[in-house]
């Protein structure tokens, strides 16, 4: 069920409650036609009136991804966001799927490192449905033991396609691991097959306890809705439920790398495959906009740098680019990578591709470069935002990152950035003692 994500949007309104456990403090922010208020036990609501929109969209985000797992137990989150389909005393197994496509509607959820959410889309005069849904299976879960460990089992199959049996994804996971040597971003959210193995349902019942509670998580509503009679249904159905214990804030600092680390990952493969990455930090830091423009002009198409001059010019690589996103909790990374053309030296890629990167150490991008990748950047977050169900995911990816309000000064921070900030970033991060590179060293198949 887990799917990558794009970015995301959030709304709510203040109406009156009449249950003595909902009692609320209210942001009656009208800004943009989102409405907030935080109930009693710490449950934050955000509702947006999109008027005219076919679909209405709920979506509830636990701060439960998977960095906050530890050593031994990694891909609780991903097991756990398969679990919660597995039904609750009222509503049994795959009871809630059923629910929702019998209304018409759809569901799904996803999983990333930093958080997990649920959502469904529905005709708005059916919402009722989501928010008695996931009221419920946010307190009375079922967790049948031998139905963790078939769902277990799921997962583990579910690993052996996605990476051990995907060299690119191998790579991927091996350079993430190697890259961060103390915080949680190292491991994968899927989670360690080993890890996977020993994972009990009481491990699993205490994570699904100590996360999934009121005041770890936020829930975003947005289409042609009434929002005054949605809110009133939010807090009749969150409202009592109690407030969980206090939720600690990850506090760990990645120490400075000091030199390149490589690693290679041998499997079998018709090409080999290189991945560079550099540490760089998050949209908390103003460097964040440059870098993705920078990423743009390397990589921003057929006419981006990477493209044209490894595939298009010197024909060395089947496929090559750049990539970053900055909508990250935390400092993650800038890419690198290709894949040569058969008979053609993978070292050759990696070498271009570090040349494209000196290039622009050397002299700035050209306006023109910079103003096509900003543009672009602009165009894919406005479209985006033409489905409600992103509008309202853009909202909560900012609000779980460091608070709605952050999406409002995205554009302002892209629009800004001048060459020589790309040059600038370009410099400060994409240096050779802050990366790490992976390489894939195909090998035959064992008869």
């Amino acid at each position: 069920m887990t799917k990558k994500i794009a970015p995301v949007i959030f709304l709510l309104l203040f109406v009156v409650s009449a249950c003595a456990h909902t009692a609320l403090t209210v942001a009656a922010d009208e800004y943009a036609g989102i409405h907030e208020e935080t109930l009693a036990n710490g449950l934050k609501v955000f509702a947006l009136k999109v008027p005219g929109a076919p679909l209405s969209v709920f979506q509830i985000w636990y701060d439960a991804g998977s960095i906050n797992e530890q050593v031994g137990k990694t891909g609780l989150s991903h097991l756990l966001e398969h679990m919660m389909f597995k039904g609750t005393p009222e509503h049994g197994p795959k009871t809630f799927s059923r629910i929702i496509k019998r209304a018409g509607g759809i569901d799904n959820a996803g999983t990333s490192k930093d958080f997990v959410y649920y959502y469904q889309k529905l005709a708005p005069d059916r919402l009722y449905l989501s928010i008695e849904l996931e009221a419920d299976r946010m307190q009375n879960l079922i967790m049948d033991p031998k139905e963790t460990l078939s769902e277990r089992d799921v997962v583990m199959e579910e690993r052996r396609m996605r990476y051990d049996d995907d060299p690119q994804n191998l790579v991927f996971e091996e350079v993430v691991a190697a890259a961060f040597k103390s915080h949680p971003y190292r491991w994968p959210v899927i989670g360690w097959m080993e890890d996977l193995r020993t994972i009990t349902r009481d491990d699993l019942w205490k994570y699904y306890r100590s996360r999934y509670v009121p005041n770890n998580a936020f829930i975003v509503v947005a289409g042609d809705i009434d929002v005054a009679s949605v809110l009133k249904k939010i807090r009749k159905e969150f409202g009592a439920i109690p407030k969980g214990g206090e939720i600690k804030k990850l506090d760990v600092v990645e120490p400075p790398q000091r030199g390149e680390k490589r690693v290679f990952v041998k499997k079998e493969a018709e090409l080999p495959y290189v991945l560079s990455a550099y540490k760089a930090p998050n949209i908390l830091n103003e460097d964040s906009y440059a870098l993705e423009v920078l990423a743009g002009v390397l990589s921003g198409g057929k006419s981006a740098r990477i493209y044209k001059s490894l595939i298009d010019e010197q024909r060395i690589a089947l496929s090559a680019g750049a990539g970053y996103s900055a909508l990250q909790k935390y400092p993650y990374l800038f890419y690198l990578y290709g894949t040569p053309l058969p008979g053609r030296k993978i070292e050759d890629v990696e070498n271009a591709l570090y040349e494209e990167v000196q290039k622009i150490k050397d002299q700035p991008p050209s306006e023109r470069e910079v103003q096509k990748a900003k543009n672009q950047i602009e165009a894919d977050f406005i479209m985006s935002q033409d489905s409600v169900f992103y509008q309202a995911m853009i909202l909560a990816q900012f609000e779980m990152i460091g608070g709605w309000r952050l999406k409002d000064k995205y554009l302002e921070g892209i629009r800004k950035v001048t060459p020589e900030d790309v040059r600038r970033v370009a410099r400060k991060y994409l240096v050779e003692d802050h990366r790490t590179v992976g390489i894939l060293v195909p090998v035959k198949k064992s008869k």
